[in-house]
């Protein structure tokens, strides 16, 4: 029987992955956009956005958001960046912005 790759603790690792320049995580920001879960092959494919295209902390971010799609059962994890549809603040979610006073 296979290992199922439980997305919860994917999810939750994602919670632990701040934006910098603005210390709140990927997740609340409305960056992450898809996670999809390849049980079979271990595989684990994460589509996100950054706040902008010109992000100084890019490279940090995909990092920390590739480390975070490992957990057990993972042999590999898939980063898709995508600028479509673009970052805005309607990502947000109305109880961040609240917290942040946005």
């Amino acid at each position: 029987m296979e290992n199922k790759i439980d997305p919860n603790k994917i999810v939750n690792n994602l919670k632990e992955v701040h934006d910098p320049e603005i210390s709140i995580n990927v997740l609340d920001l409305g960056l992450i956009y898809d996670i999809k879960i390849d049980d079979k092959n271990g595989w684990v494919t994460i589509t996100h956005t950054l706040t902008s295209a010109w992000c100084g902390f890019a490279d940090e971010i995909i990092e920390n958001i590739r480390q975070a799609g490992f957990v057990p059962g993972v042999e590999h994890v898939d980063i898709i960046t995508t600028f479509d549809p673009p970052f805005t603040m309607e990502s947000v979610p109305e109880e961040v912005k609240m917290m942040m006073g946005w």
